[in-house]
């Protein structure tokens, strides 16, 4: 996924998988299944009641390691066509419905044990539709009544139709697969990539934004240990400034930013502002979390307004520890008195001034031991 990282304007740079063609065949063909390390057809599982049974509750088509069970060249069945299919535990390939012309019951085959054709036959549309982000299409293949396809399928680098069409940027595409099922959190296995890795990476803000209203996880990493907002900040960093051809193409890049930023630091909390960059709308401060985590840049417009108004009139932080007292200030307004991680004495501090989850936990705990505490008997003094 190295087209990921450079400046490619287009979906092209996608490493797609190798073009499924549909081979005409001739009336009297045989679709047969490959004779090496054939399945056991007569020990095959058996699908009772197609139209009401779901595909989750089927087990996979059982192969024998024990040659004996195996049978001869000429027994295994004649393939009539695949009527559906579902991706292995971690995308690490697919198996197929086969329905069999002998009126054998359909049963589950890996693809690896399935002429090449047959399997073209069957997934060259789905690949084709999510390609081209044909909406259409897909719906068509989604509502075929006589079609188990998996909405998750995978292809050869373990992508989904989500993946692709949420690189190509179709919002209907995506809607419409979500709707069917489709894991949006869905990683390929060429580098870890998500869908949303896709649209950040291809500059899709429209499809980032949708992606993650349908509740696509934007802290998902791929293989190196990248967040899709990391894969923005990268393609961003990589993209010619000063160039009109590549103006259009950073601004949907701080686009794409904004909202990954937006999602993933709507709850955070600050501990403080360190430092600031930028000018206009493109200030940003270097947040101190209190969860400990990393320090980072975050644009001014998802930060509380009253810190970045402390931090320009040039306020020191401090961090609270807890709330041990409360008493009625000089002007009748009430006070609290702060004890401090990183300050030896505490302070009196006006309501205001205290987080109110603090002064919560202080009051809650006023109720527990009632009037005689230590604290307010302190004050009273």
């Amino acid at each position: 996924m190295d087209a990921l990282f450079v400046n490619q304007c287009s979906i092209s740079g996608l490493k797609l998988a190798p073009k499924l063609t549909t081979t005409p065949f001739p009336s009297q063909s045989l679709h047969r299944l490959k004779p090496t390390s054939k399945p056991n057809l007569t020990s095959a599982s058996v699908i009772q009641n197609q139209q009401s049974q779901s595909l989750e509750t089927q087990k996979p088509f059982p192969f024998s390691d024990d040659n004996e069970d195996k049978p001869d060249d000429e027994s295994y069945g004649e393939v009539d066509k695949i009527i559906g299919s579902r991706a292995l535990e971690g995308g690490k390939g697919m198996e197929y419905l086969i329905s069999w012309k002998d009126g054998h019951a359909p049963s589950w085959v890996p693809s690896d044990f399935i002429a090449k054709d047959v399997v073209a036959e069957y997934e060259s549309p789905w690949w084709t539709a999510a390609k081209k982000a044909d909406e259409s299409a897909l719906s068509q293949l989604i509502a075929a009544e006589d079609d188990w396809r998996d909405i998750d399928a995978v292809d050869g680098d373990g992508r989904t139709a989500l993946i692709f069409v949420s690189g190509l940027g179709s919002e209907q595409c995506v809607r419409v697969l979500v709707d069917a099922g489709a894991d949006l959190n869905h990683r390929d296995n060429g580098g870890g990539l998500t869908a949303l890795h896709m649209a950040a990476g291809y500059v899709r803000p429209g499809v980032v934004k949708l992606l993650v209203e349908l509740g696509a996880d934007p802290e998902v990493e791929d293989d190196r240990g990248r967040k899709p907002l990391d894969l923005a900040k990268e393609v961003l960093k990589t993209t010619p400034q000063g160039n009109p051809m590549h103006f259009a193409r950073r601004l949907g890049l701080e686009s794409v930013i904004r909202e990954l930023e937006g999602a993933i630091f709507e709850y955070a909390e600050v501990q403080e502002l360190l430092e600031k960059r930028g000018k206009g709308d493109r200030v940003e401060y270097l947040v101190k979390w209190k969860d400990g985590g990393d320090n980072e840049w975050v644009n001014a417009k998802l930060i509380d307004e009253d810190l970045v108004r402390d931090f320009e009139a040039g306020l020191e932080y401090a961090v609270a520890e807890g709330v041990v007292g409360k008493r009625v200030g000089d002007e009748g307004t009430m006070e609290y008195l702060v004890k401090w991680t990183d300050i030896d004495e505490a302070t009196w501090e006006p309501e205001e001034n205290v987080d109110p989850d603090l002064i919560k936990e202080f009051e809650e705990a006023q109720n527990v031991s009632g009037p005689g505490s230590v604290e307010e008997a302190q004050l009273r003094k």
